[in-house]
């Protein structure tokens, strides 16, 4: 049964490694995220250093997420005290379940703040698309796809939840799609935009 692989970015304000207190909330409420994230129903799971240091992580090993990537327009530093993004890179079982987690909770009150510690580029910052059972997605698959979102639209290939595929690559109704179009997020390729 395929999986569905989601990579998310997003450039920060600034750099991860910067003492200010809008820095630090935002570690925080990732850090609070990811947790109940990794507890919600559908969740498989997620990218994750070897040593567990999300600040290096360009120098990080990801073991089989393969080397870290970022898309061509991430403009900022590459280094510990320089890189300045967030990005993501999970696996679900199906497109309600990572809608859901997404859209509810800590995560949905999150994106309402989004503009506190995000820069807005005009670029995608999510894409969905389906691996084979025991597939591991890599970074690399990610960026080539959200690119390909950005650069393209929505394909089978690589796709957002305005415009959603099955694993067979037959467009589909988002059974939450009212719920995103209220929300006011997950159109136009971009997530929460």
């Amino acid at each position: 049964m395929p999986h569905l692989a989601l990579y998310t970015f997003g450039v920060l304000k600034s750099p991860l490694t910067d003492p200010a207190p809008l820095t630090r909330e935002l570690y925080d409420i990732g850090e609070a995220v990811y947790r109940r994230i990794s507890r919600h129903p559908g969740y498989l799971a997620h990218a994750e250093a070897a040593d567990g240091d999300r600040g290096a992580l360009f120098e990080a090993d990801w073991g089989a997420w393969g080397d870290f990537a970022v898309p061509t327009w991430y403009g900022k530093g590459r280094t510990v005290e320089t890189t300045a993004l967030a990005a993501t890179l999970s696996l679900w079982t199906d497109l309600r379940s990572a809608f859901d987690a997404i859209y509810t909770g800590l995560h949905r009150e999150a994106l309402h703040r989004r503009d506190d510690w995000f820069e807005r580029t005009g670029h995608a910052n999510y894409v969905f698309w389906w691996v084979t059972d025991g597939v591991t997605p890599t970074w690399r698959d990610g960026v080539s796809r959200l690119e390909h979102v950005h650069d393209h639209g929505s394909a089978p290939h690589a796709f957002t939840v305005h415009d959603s595929f099955a694993p067979d690559g037959t467009p589909t109704r988002t059974p939450t799609r009212s719920n995103a179009k209220a929300a006011g997020s997950w159109t136009s390729g971009r997530l929460g935009r």
